[in-house]
């Protein structure tokens, strides 16, 4: 069954569950930085503008009285003293302006008037925006003009060194975020692959049950449910092979009965029939056997020597089984399990294509591959997956009238997936079949 197509909507999304969590909490993170950095230099600009206000409020009325209790004549000399980064005094009226454009420039004016007081008579002008400059005028006592021209400097509301902070702190987060995450999905990754290692003739390998209880529950459903399934299956095929057991004592009585009758054309039927429950019993039984070929323990063997034993068994018997490929070196195998798998395959080459061909190599995994080849019918691309199922017959010339009781492919297969294999079909280019058995490491 093939997986339902991804919503539209969700395309732009990684695949995998843990890049999903990534994504979701690194924009948050984001945004979170982001919002804080946001509410923090506002805050900082605002207390570093209030600061700065009030200290050049208090300084300025401070340099306004020295200024006006000083005698004229030496009121030139403190100019220099009073002179800060961002304003300086001049005795006079100043430059002409334009009256006061921001509210920085209008604040300061109040601040300072409140600072010095009504007798000063204070007013504001502005002079120039690009940058801002502004001045704000007194009346000294003895009505000597004064002015205090302002040149507005920025005011760093944060430190330097604080991004770098900020940066620091963002990654901390983002690599506690991974590990949690790593540690949250790795036991839905263990779980993919026990379901993936889990077959119906196998049981896969069991979940270990420690860890957080969310985890722990569902390990332990898991196994059950893998234990449930695997003693069905084991109960379906026992039964199966009870069954198809129990037959063959009435079928030979059934045979040896029929055999005593006078020789007529009922007689030849009625053999025929029983022939055929015969042959359909015993394969039942072999399927049946087929689920436990990997209670087999592997051994090391020649793979080439093993092939040519299995080809030359054929050719002594007068088939034409040809060996046309080979691998050299030793592998672990379950011998008889691939003896009976290969059997099988051959076996059905020659009775629908009239010849067998076997040939043998490594693909890039290192998996040691052996494919059956001949040159029948073949079986049409839309049937190749269902002929693996057990009873299942084409109606072409792959049908009971040829002796199959459709179990030789449904055993190979199952046989195949006992020992860690797969089982593949395919048409062969120029008529025929290619049945591939990949055993993996």
């Amino acid at each position: 069954m093939s997986a339902a197509a991804p919503d539209a909507s969700m395309r732009w999304l990684p695949r995998s569950m843990a890049s999903r969590v990534y994504l979701i909490i690194f924009a948050g993170l984001m945004l979170a930085q982001a919002l804080s950095f946001a509410l923090m230099y506002y805050e900082r600009d605002q207390s570093a503008t209030t600061v700065m206000l009030d200290s050049v409020e208090h300084e300025v009325g401070t340099s306004v009285a020295v200024l006006d209790r000083l005698p004229a004549a030496e009121r030139p000399n403190w100019l220099g003293r009073l002179q800060r980064d961002n304003y300086r005094f001049a005795l006079g009226d100043g430059r002409p302006g334009t009256p006061l454009a921001s509210s920085r420039s209008r604040e300061l004016m109040h601040r300072i008037e409140r600072e010095v007081g009504p007798g000063y008579h204070v007013k504001g002008d502005t002079i120039s925006m690009h940058p801002e400059r502004y001045q704000v005028h007194f009346t000294l006592h003895d009505g000597a003009p004064l002015t205090l021209e302002v040149t507005p400097r920025g005011v760093p509301p944060i430190a330097r060194w604080l991004p770098i902070v900020l940066v620091l702190q963002l990654l901390l987060l983002l690599a506690c975020t991974w590990l949690a995450v790593r540690l949250a999905t790795r036991p839905l990754t263990q779980l993919a692959q026990a379901a993936e290692a889990m077959t119906p003739t196998a049981e896969g390998p069991r979940m270990s049950e420690a860890g957080p209880i969310e985890v722990s529950q569902a390990a332990a459903a898991f196994n059950t449910m893998q234990e449930r399934i695997s003693r069905h299956v084991k109960e379906r095929l026992h039964i199966l092979a009870s069954i198809s057991h129990d037959l063959q004592t009435p079928i030979t009585r059934m045979r040896l009965r029929a055999e005593a009758l006078e020789e007529n054309e009922d007689r030849v039927k009625l053999l025929g029939d029983l022939h055929e429950m015969e042959h359909l019993v015993r394969e039942g039984v072999a399927y049946a056997r087929s689920a436990h070929g990997g209670a087999e323990a592997p051994v090391r063997m020649d793979v080439g020597a093993f092939l040519e034993s299995v080809v030359f068994d054929y050719q002594d018997v007068g088939k034409p089984v040809t060996l046309t490929a080979s691998v050299s070196g030793v592998s672990m195998v379950r011998r008889q399990a691939l003896r009976r798998v290969l059997g099988n395959l051959i076996d059905n080459a020659i009775k629908y294509g009239g010849a067998a061909e076997v040939s043998a190599w490594r693909n890039d995994e290192g998996a040691l591959c052996v494919a059956v080849l001949d040159r029948g019918p073949g079986i049409p691309e839309d049937e190749l997956g269902r002929v693996l199922e057990p009873f299942y017959r084409l109606e072409g010339s792959r049908n009971r009238d040829t002796g199959g009781a459709g179990l030789g492919l449904a055993i190979a297969a199952q046989l195949t997936r006992a020992i860690g294999g797969s089982l593949e079909l395919g048409n062969r280019q120029g008529g025929g079949l290619v049945a591939t058995v990949a055993l993996h490491a």
